[in-house]
């Protein structure tokens, strides 16, 4: 099982797109800290489809990727970690 790839690991695209959507969907500093906290843990995502609820937020991905946030409500696709 793949592990969730760090910050510097993401492509330049998917970044900029990473950054508008938590800009776009209000992720606030504690949501931040609560998703950093998440990632050096190092946690174990699926090869395919896969979403984090935060509870205020949900980030989804694909394999080690984050691809987006989502506003708390919208749907996800995926496995649920």
């Amino acid at each position: 099982m793949p592990k969730i790839a760090l910050w510097t690991q993401i492509p330049p695209a998917i970044r900029d797109h990473l950054s508008a959507r938590m800009r776009d969907r209000h992720v606030g500093l504690d949501d931040l800290n609560r998703l950093r906290l998440w990632i050096e843990s190092k946690p174990d995502v699926p090869e395919g489809r896969w979403f984090k609820d935060f509870g205020s937020f949900k980030l989804c991905g694909e394999g080690s990727l984050p691809k987006t946030f989502l506003l708390r409500g919208q749907p996800a696709t995926g496995k649920q970690l």
